[in-house]
C-alpha cells in the first residue's frame, strides 16, 4: 500500500454522508479529502450561508469552494475532515432556507476535539437592528468555543462583490470583528481585502453568488486562510 493510500473507512464514511453535495438551502456533510496512513486528519467545522452551500447549479460537489479547499490543503501537506453546515439565506441574525440560524449550524457541526472552527458571512444579515444581531453573533461563537475549547476559530466577514458596499454590511463587518475579538479568534474582513472587486467573471449573473469560478478563487482564499490555523503533516 503507497504511502497516499486513502483509508477504506474513510471512503465508506464518506459516501455514506453524501460526502461534497452541498444544496443552496442547507446540508451537513463530512468530507474527507486523501489522507496518508500515517497522518491523523485535523477535524474543522465550517459554518456559512449560500456562498458555502453553492448555489442553484454552481458551487456544486468538486466545484464547490470546500471541496477544492481540502485537496489544495493536501497538496499541501495539510489534511483536514471536515463537518460543513451552510444554509442559503442564513446568518447570525437571519434565519435561512430551511429555517436555521448560525447557531444551529454551529451546534451541529462543531465537535468537541475539532482543531479549527470556520465562520463565513453573513451579508444576510443587513436587516437584523445591531444590538441584536451584536447578541446574536456572541452567542453563535460563544456557543462554538464552549463546544471546543481548545479549537483555534476562523471568522470571516462578508465579502461584497462590487466596491460599492452598502452601510448594513459595513456595520455587519464592524460588529463581527469585535464579537471575534472576544472569544480569541482571528478576524478576516473580505471587504478590506476587496474579495471579487473587479473581478465580475466570479460572480453570477444575480449579482450576488460565485460562479464556479468564484468558488475556485474562495478556495485559494480558504487554503491559505486555514494552512496558517494547521500543522502541516507528514
Amino acid at each position: 500500500m503507497t504511502k497516499f493510500a486513502v483509508s477504506l473507512v474513510a471512503i465508506v464514511a464518506a459516501a455514506a454522508a453524501g460526502t461534497g453535495w452541498l444544496t443552496s438551502d442547507r446540508e451537513s456533510t463530512r468530507q474527507f479529502a486523501t489522507v496518508p496512513l500515517s497522518a491523523a486528519p485535523n477535524r474543522i467545522a465550517v459554518i456559512g450561508d449560500s456562498y458555502t452551500a453553492g448555489f442553484e447549479n454552481t458551487g456544486r460537489g468538486a466545484a464547490n469552494w470546500t471541496q477544492r479547499a481540502w485537496q489544495g490543503l493536501a497538496g499541501r501537506g495539510v489534511y483536514v475532515s471536515a463537518d460543513v453546515a451552510a444554509e442559503g439565506g442564513a446568518g447570525y441574525g437571519v434565519r435561512g432556507n430551511r429555517d436555521g440560524l448560525f447557531g444551529d449550524l454551529a451546534s451541529r457541526a462543531v465537535q468537541p476535539d475539532d482543531a479549527l472552527v470556520v465562520f463565513f458571512g453573513s451579508r444576510n444579515d443587513q436587516d437584523v437592528e445591531p444590538g441584536q444581531l451584536s447578541r446574536l453573533m456572541g452567542d453563535t461563537l460563544g456557543l462554538a468555543r464552549r463546544i471546543a475549547p481548545g479549537s483555534r476559530m476562523l471568522v470571516v466577514g462578508p465579502p461584497w462583490p462590487t466596491a460599492d458596499v452598502p452601510g448594513q454590511v459595513w456595520r455587519i463587518r464592524d460588529l463581527l470583528s469585535a464579537e471575534a475579538r472576544a472569544v480569541g479568534a482571528e478576524f478576516i474582513d473580505p471587504l478590506a481585502e476587496r474579495w471579487f472587486v473587479g473581478l465580475p467573471d466570479l460572480i453570477g449573473p444575480d449579482g450576488v453568488h460565485p460562479t464556479d469560478a468564484g468558488h475556485a478563487y474562495m478556495a485559494d482564499k480558504f487554503v491559505s486562510l486555514i494552512a496558517g490555523q494547521l500543522p502541516k503533516q507528514t
